[in-house]
């Protein structure tokens, strides 16, 4: 089968052909119809991703397909059933061989396309939101990276929650998505404006950062006493820089948030957020922002676009 993949950190991933996988006693094998693209792909395809399976590893965080083969001890799943999968790596692919656990079972108004870019996208965005930070109705949510993979769910979420969004991206094109989203105010990060915008409306409560870098410095400085701070990546390449003197003197919080963390610590919280967010879906209160959807063909096409920071909410790559 084909699969798209990583031998050699120091070279691009290339397509290559490789064994079509079996199930395992505790796994089921998926035809995968697409494949979500993550901006940890491409630090997966440097080595530089928390996660380092061994090479050569085929990339690809999360699929969406059809079950075609069940392990002898799965019992919970079905061939012809559609599932998503947070797969960590082996996405791009035709078939792909996966933990039953980390299979979800689709409602019936939920396509393939939507479901591959539904769970780390919108998964990171509730449990940070609902579970770390225990955002509140009312409260100020400020969102950097706002018409980003993950920011845009952060900007939809907070609205569902019932807070009020401060949205900031990059131009007017980024912006008018976030404004979609239910962002109630906008701001330019072109402009080095956030600081005082923020303030001027009152502060943030919780900030939700996929960025990092300097934009982590400015949020901060606009943050109220007993803000929350989500660290969700960093996107902008640079680390951000935390004095825990001011933490101190102004009583905020600063949370790291991995959500294949929860995984291995914390599955239930994981899975009742997902719960939550497919009956959202189901409701029609959330709706994925797919900006591009490429075929396999193109996935390169896919990849350079979020390396670029040229695509808006999620790239999907249709594998069939």
């Amino acid at each position: 089968m084909r699969a798209f993949l990583t031998d050699d950190l120091t070279a691009a991933p290339k397509f290559a052909d490789i064994p079509t996988p079996e199930p395992g006693p505790t796994d089921v094998v998926v035809e995968i119809a697409a494949c979500g693209l993550n901006f940890a792909d491409l630090l997966m395809a440097k080595g530089k991703y928390q996660e380092k399976p061994p090479l050569p590893v085929t990339l690809g965080l999360e699929v969406a397909g059809t079950v075609s083969a069940v392990g002898t001890d799965v019992e919970t799943l079905h061939v012809g059933q559609r599932v998503a999968v947070y797969s960590g790596h082996g996405g791009l692919a035709e078939v792909g061989a996966f933990p039953a656990a980390r299979c979800v079972p689709l409602p019936d108004s939920m396509s393939l396309t939507d479901a591959a870019g539904f769970q780390i996208a919108y998964g990171s965005s509730h449990l940070a939101l609902a579970h770390t930070a225990r955002l509140q109705p009312g409260e100020r949510l400020l969102v950097l990276g706002a018409a980003g993979g993950v920011g845009l769910t952060a900007v939809e979420i907070g609205k569902v929650m019932g807070a009020e969004v401060i949205a900031s991206a990059r131009g007017p094109e980024k912006l008018a998505q976030a404004r979609a989203a239910g962002a109630d105010h906008l701001i330019d990060s072109n402009d080095d404006t956030l600081r005082e915008t923020v303030k001027a409306l009152g502060g943030a409560d919780v900030v939700y950062d996929p960025v990092g870098g300097p934009a982590f410095t400015e949020a901060f400085r606009a943050c109220n006493p007993e803000a929350r701070m989500l660290l969700i990546g960093f996107a902008g390449g640079d680390l951000p820089e935390i004095k825990p003197n001011h933490l101190l003197v102004k009583n905020i919080s600063v949370h790291g948030f991995y959500w294949g963390g929860f995984l291995k610590f914390n599955p239930t919280a994981l899975t009742d957020s997902l719960s939550q967010l497919f009956a959202w879906y189901d409701e029609g209160r959330i709706k994925p922002h797919i900006s591009h959807v490429l075929p396999f063909d193109r996935v390169e096409e896919g990849m350079e676009l979020l390396r670029t920071r040229k695509s808006t909410g999620k790239v999907v790559i249709q594998i069939a």
